[in-house]
């Protein structure tokens, strides 16, 4: 029994280790002065924009996902993104159905989970109500930059991002497209929750215990004038 445990925690040790990264990691720092708007201001399409999120166990075991409702302006003049914010309702927050297996979960539903992720344990939706990003600063992604996981990555865009009572400015690259009618925005980025105080399940329960702290973001955000 004991050379069977020590196989089963190599096990666990060896899959925390091995979750193959599709997004790139974004950077942090102290909070920046937000830019301010300038030129012409395009509203985000909440129908067609969508902030997906992805939360694991440890080693990128039994992914949950789902998306969260945006809303938002952006701002760009000659042809490129120069500020703006999204605003994501805590309460939208849907874990998507095929990402839950009751049998894997102790029976617990996807409505189970929204309702963990809104309770004080993460975002105390009650209190906190949105989650926001302003953006700080749009520059050119550089020649010389490390390969993005976002097919046609252009810019690095940075913004304060503010989950519950903290902020921390993320920086991250993405594909910026500005046209007459339309800008878009695309990008996968990883952040570590416990740079906002998320810090459920990093102690305590060992089945919590194993719950990652890092969180994937995807983008896709399209906002028209």
């Amino acid at each position: 029994m004991k050379k069977l445990s020590v196989l089963a925690l190599a096990a666990v040790m060896f899959a925390v280790s091995c979750k193959e990264s599709k997004t790139d990691t974004a950077t942090t720092t102290e909070v920046q002065e937000v830019a301010s708007q300038q030129g012409e201001n395009f509203i985000v399409n909440s129908e067609s924009s969508t902030i997906k999120w992805t939360g694991y166990h440890k080693g990128g075991l039994n992914p949950r996902f789902g998306i969260a409702l945006t809303t938002g302006e952006l701002s760009a003049e000659n042809g490129n993104l120069i500020a703006g914010t999204l605003t994501s309702e805590v309460q939208s927050i849907k874990t998507d159905l095929a990402s839950v297996d009751p049998k894997t979960t102790e029976g617990k539903t996807a409505a189970d989970l929204d309702a963990h992720l809104k309770s004080a344990d993460f975002f105390d939706a009650e209190k906190y109500p949105t989650v926001k990003f302003d953006i700080t600063k749009v520059e050119d992604l550089a020649a010389d930059a490390p390969k993005s996981n976002v097919e046609g990555a252009n810019k690095l865009v940075s913004g304060n991002l503010t989950i519950k009572d903290k902020t921390v400015n993320v920086t991250f690259p993405a594909k910026v497209e500005v046209t007459d009618s339309q800008i878009s925005l695309v990008s996968k980025f990883t952040i570590n929750r416990q740079d906002w105080g998320l810090a459920y399940g990093t102690e305590g329960d060992p089945k919590d215990w194993m719950i990652s702290k890092d969180v994937d973001m995807d983008l896709n955000i399209v906002a028209k004038k």
